[in-house]
């Protein structure tokens, strides 16, 4: 039995199955490339799920973080530290709003969003207790809390979890048809993703979230942005949502803002929204903690620069083009997305996104497949063109070998 073998049987043994994860070990990593405990090197064309948008080990946020390791790490929200004013000012003024809630991991920040949403449709919209109304999206990916999941329809993310959660109504992705008929008096939000990830990396079509915006602001209901996966560079903006000149109401925030590092997250909203929060109402031991503010401070100063969208959007036209290539093919049959990010749909003939990743593994790259047929790619904003080229060859030679 192989180091990596006995490694992964301890791990099988040990732990619930709860992921199924591919058959590598990693021991290290930096940039784009990660390495296995045998000394194999592989591509990671996946980064996190966004989360390591600024690549494995980027030395300013390492640095960043050592710098903070050794003065305080955690205060609780019981003190005030000195990075907190700094990093909520600042996200704030990166997101255009005013104030900031931090917390740690997206499933929190989106149950944040919705105890928000719901806490201000009761003071300030004047909805009757108990009767708020969140619109979300079939398909959607928002997290696994018991909440959450109760809006899923992914049978097996929602499967044997019940009794659900009330007060969300789930409508067609895109169907502005549908949103127009939805809300009501009671709707105090609109929950969506500007690119729905797990769901395959899908896109709204051209205007759905301009016309969502401007509905939204007729029937007075929130807009939520869940940009956790699509925020913070992925797509060539700051934030997916630009795509189409729209700024939501309420920004969730996850992922990359804790730069590959420790989990960060936040909601970043106006006064009216977030001020309606007295103490003791909400809150989170490490949200908005020493160590994660500082590294989120970093990562705030890098998308200052405006490089790593640049690089989104020049390397995600590269990467979208080379892609289109493979459709009619008889390996591909549709490639989706914006900027670093890919859903490409293999042809049953071809294998399931679960073989088309393990047949990359073999060769190098490190992908994930979701929904059976699709896989997906987003690799580190730091990749560089001829790494970029070098796992797409790679993906050309699995598809027509």
């Amino acid at each position: 039995m192989t180091t990596t073998e006995r490694s992964i049987a301890a791990a099988e043994a040990h732990s619930a199955h709860n992921y199924h994860p591919l058959p590598v070990v990693v021991a290290s990593a930096e940039g784009a490339w990660m390495t296995d405990i045998e000394g194999r090197r592989y591509l990671d064309m996946l980064a996190g799920y966004s989360a390591l948008n600024f690549g494995h080990c980027n030395r300013r946020l390492i640095d960043a973080a050592k710098a903070q390791l050794e003065r305080v790490t955690l205060t609780s929200r019981a003190f005030h530290h000195e990075r907190f004013a700094d990093f909520c000012t600042q996200l704030a003024e990166l997101c255009g709003m005013e104030m900031v809630l931090p917390m740690n991991t997206g499933a929190e920040a989106i149950e944040t969003a919705v105890k928000t949403a719901r806490k201000w449709g009761y003071q300030v919209k004047g909805v009757p207790d108990g009767q708020a109304k969140i619109v979300v999206a079939r398909n959607n990916f928002h997290g696994r809390t018991t909440t959450i999941i109760s809006f899923s329809t992914d049978p097996e993310a929602r499967a044997d979890f019940g009794p659900y959660t009330p007060g969300f109504e789930i409508l067609p992705y895109g169907d502005l048809t549908a949103m127009e008929a939805a809300l009501t008096d009671n709707t105090v939000a609109v929950l969506l993703e500007p690119i729905q990830g797990e769901a395959g990396v899908l896109v709204p079509p051209p205007g759905y979230f301009r016309a969502v915006r401007e509905l939204t602001r007729e029937r007075n209901v929130l807009f939520i942005a869940d940009e956790i996966q699509s925020g913070l560079g992925r797509t060539g903006r700051t934030f997916a949502c630009e795509h189409e000149g729209v700024v939501p109401d309420m920004y969730v925030l996850g992922k990359a803002l804790g730069g590959g590092v420790v989990p960060v997250s936040a909601v970043v909203s106006s006064r009216e929204v977030l001020g309606i929060y007295h103490p003791g109402e909400h809150g989170s031991t490490f949200g908005g903690n020493p160590l994660a503010c500082a590294v989120a401070l970093e990562v705030i100063a890098m998308l200052r620069t405006g490089e790593y969208q640049q690089r989104a959007a020049e390397l995600g036209e590269h990467l979208h083009a080379e892609l289109g290539l493979l459709i009619g093919g008889g390996a591909v049959e549709a490639v989706r997305g914006r900027g670093l990010w890919a859903g490409v749909d293999i042809a049953p003939t071809h294998g399931t996104g679960r073989q088309i990743s393990e047949k990359l593994m073999d060769q190098g790259v490190l992908v994930k497949d979701t929904h059976g047929s699709t896989i997906r790619i987003a690799p580190p904003l730091t990749i560089s063109k001829e790494d970029l080229d070098w796992g797409l060859d790679r993906l050309r030679a699995v598809l027509t070998g």
